[in-house]
């Protein structure tokens, strides 16, 4: 009786997995993507055998296995596959970095893209010599900043000189951050840094090439639209018909964010879906005014036919996102089950399209983009299927009121399921939730819908004969809606939740549990509710750190005893500080009143004495301060070089480390002083210069 007691749990896991046999293959790019994940969890880039290897192992596997662990053999498969293509992805786009900074030098090159800013221009440049460089040391790309409102002549394509210093590509601002340099290499942006004086044109553009023809024409209508709408519809239309947000006005942006419609400034599913629609249906009602032709001809397929000729047109115009290439694929999957009469929306279409753009760009696993757009298109078709399957009875007799109540209810429907979707990756990125991006959507989402987008539409249309005017001036009215919406719910008391910030393993939860109840369609889909919960309570149990020092050491946090966070400074530093206080769950700063407060934090001209849960940091921010501040603390962090033999026993932190290392961020407790550098925590990587030191350090 016990052996059979014991059985029955087997029997009943069994005989469930048996009953998802047909939802077996919407877990293979899961496992590809935990390959690319585990690859990226590696503190240093492996070397090249143990891609092939374990991809030869489990094919080997998958050959002489039993059929009951086919299955097994096959998730492992995929897995070292993902795991592969990150590596051959890593190794293919290698190129020269810039190192550290110097210049002022002299660059020339060619301009392969312009971000007009509301305060600046980004020029995106291909260098063809740099004044000190030799050739082969030339990075791929630059990204340089042109301050000011000072115009650009050139364009795309053209061959340019100026003055600039380079840089490195950024670091993350906090240990285990959001790594820029990362994604630069990836692009094959090798160095940063800022102009000097204005570029000037060497030679206009004799051919442009695929890329370059389209950043050209970006750019163009980038110029077309400031010329024909406001300041603050320019920026949002050149967002919707180029992808270049550049231009939107920062405190726009701020009221779009905390409103929860920034999602319609990123070119998404839901652009590249209604330019399809607007288009297919268009077309579809054109050729339907012809009766020989509705007669005669499938023109339902016709229209789907052309659609997908010319969408893929959209791709490159826009800019070519990771959310847009995975958008762009799924509508000609849609369009091509159209053609061949099959079930145009399943959960098959999304594994699919997860699968082209991880194989192509697996970095793009470890982008907000990315997991936000796949996160709300996995839950949707997930409802969608669940809604199938009640469609007739709902739909059945309903009249024109009825059915407007339903694509009214849809709207909500589809925007608080994806919002609850998207939520854990929004907070675990960005540490703040939309509280009324509900209500927004719903007066949003259609507006963009039935008014914005297909007049989007139509300025594409009218633009190559000039009569673009027509197009933009109804659209500009649109666009002002828009805006009143966004900066009217942006000004609602309480408009975002700020939250903490949430360990990389309550991410892994929270996405597993999503993809648990999406993929699965039995009972057993519940029990995804478990590590939702767990995901979910992880940002209580993740501790931030009591201090915080910033690279160039100018600014610096201290942790309070009620938990909120003081800063050094208000006037250096303001992008780390604003992420230091989002981690924090922090809407507005403190900072360090000039003599401390008398308690946890005491100042004077030379520095301050912080004391946390019986351990004492001395920061010292001159050199005199080092004669005292040598003896009896736990922590000494120096803005100078500090003497051999200082501090015996204890912990040091000076100016070299900072300049090696990059921000620092400091834990304390009663027993132990814990650690944890930038340039620890990045690892030794192509994108990361070679570092020195461990990457947690306990000092009893």
């Amino acid at each position: 009786m016990q052996q059979g007691g014991q059985r029955r749990p087997i029997r009943w896991s069994e005989a469930l997995f048996e009953e998802e046999r047909e939802r077996w293959l919407l877990w293979l790019p899961v496992s590809f993507g935990c390959g690319i994940a585990l690859f990226f969890l590696l503190d240093r880039q492996p070397p090249w055998w143990p891609g092939p290897l374990s991809l030869a192992l489990a094919a080997a596997g998958l050959w002489l296995c039993r059929p009951s662990l086919t299955a097994v053999y096959l998730l492992l498969l995929f897995a070292a596959a993902g795991f592969g293509s990150a590596q051959l992805r890593t190794t293919s786009v290698a190129a020269p970095l810039v190192s550290e900074r110097f210049g002022p030098v002299e660059v020339t090159g060619r301009l392969l893209a312009l971000d007009r800013r509301p305060r600046d221009t980004r020029l995106l440049l291909s260098p063809e010599s740099i004044s000190g460089l030799v050739q082969r040391d030339l990075p791929q790309k630059l990204r340089l900043r042109l301050a000011g409102k000072r115009p650009v002549e050139a364009q795309p394509g053209d061959q340019v000189v100026l003055r600039a210093v380079l840089l490195p590509p950024p670091p993350p601002v906090f240990p285990g951050g959001y790594d820029f340099g990362r994604q630069a290499y990836y692009r094959g942006i090798g160095g940063s840094g800022f102009v000097l004086g204005a570029p000037q044109q060497v030679q206009a553009a004799e051919t442009d090439g695929w890329h370059l023809f389209w950043a050209r024409l970006r750019d163009n209508l980038g110029l077309t639209l400031r010329a024909a709408l406001p300041a603050d519809q320019a920026g949002i239309a050149e967002a919707l018909l180029t992808g270049q947000r550049a231009g939107i006005e920062p405190a726009l942006q701020e009221d779009y964010r905390r409103s929860g419609l920034a999602h319609l400034l990123a070119i998404s599913g839901l652009h590249v879906g209604l330019i399809a629609t607007i288009f297919f249906f268009s077309l579809r009602a054109l050729l339907a005014l012809s009766p020989s032709l509705a007669l005669n001809w499938p023109i339902k397929k016709i229209a789907a036919l052309v659609t997908a000729v010319l969408l893929p047109f959209y791709l490159p115009m826009v800019g070519a996102s990771v959310p847009t290439q995975r958008a762009c694929l799924m509508t000609l999957v849609v369009l091509a089950a159209v053609l061949l009469n099959r079930r145009a929306i399943s959960m098959r279409l999304v594994a699919v399209a997860a699968l082209a753009v991880l194989a192509l760009t697996p970095e793009s696993l470890l982008t907000a983009s990315f997991q936000l757009s796949f996160a709300a298109v996995t839950a949707l078709v997930a409802a969608y299927e669940v809604w199938q399957l009640r469609r007739p009875d709902w739909k059945r007799g309903a009249g024109l009121r009825s059915r407007l109540l339903l694509y009214f209810l849809g709207v909500l429907a589809s925007s608080m399921i994806a919002t609850l979707a998207t939520a854990p990756f929004a907070a675990y990125h960005f540490h703040r939730l939309a509280l009324y991006g509900l209500a927004a959507n719903l007066l949003a989402v259609p507006l963009t819908a039935f008014w914005i987008m297909p007049f989007c539409l139509l300025s594409y249309l009218l633009l190559p004969l000039g009569l673009e005017q027509f197009a933009l001036t109804p659209l500009g009215w649109g666009l002002e809606a828009l805006n009143t919406t966004a900066q009217g719910f942006s000004a609602l008391p309480g408009a975002t939740l700020n939250l903490p910030a949430m360990p990389l393993w309550g991410l892994v939860l929270l996405g597993l549990g999503l993809l648990w109840l999406s993929l699965w369609r039995s009972r057993w889909r519940l029990a995804g509710l478990s590590f939702l919960l767990l995901g979910a309570i992880s940002p209580a149990l993740n501790h931030p750190p009591n201090i915080l020092v910033s690279g160039d050491q100018r600014l610096l946090g201290l942790t309070a005893p009620d938990g909120s966070l003081w800063l050094s400074s208000g006037r250096v530093g303001r992008f780390a500080a604003d992420v230091w206080l989002r981690r924090h769950a922090q809407a507005e700063p403190s900072y360090w009143p000039p003599n401390g407060d008398g308690h946890w934090l005491r100042c004077d001209s030379l520095g301050c004495r912080y004391q946390h849960d019986g351990q004492t940091v001395a920061l010292a921010l001159a050199p005199e301060a080092l004669q005292e501040d040598c003896h009896g603390v736990a922590l000494l962090i120096a803005t100078s070089p500090v003497p051999k033999g200082c501090l015996p026993g204890g912990r040091v932190l000076d100016r070299f480390d900072f300049w090696h290392d990059g921000t620092h961020a400091v834990w304390l407790s009663n027993d132990r002083v814990e650690v944890l550098s930038v340039g620890a925590s990045r690892g030794n990587w192509p994108w990361n210069p070679p570092r020195r030191s461990g990457q947690k350090i306990y000092v009893p």
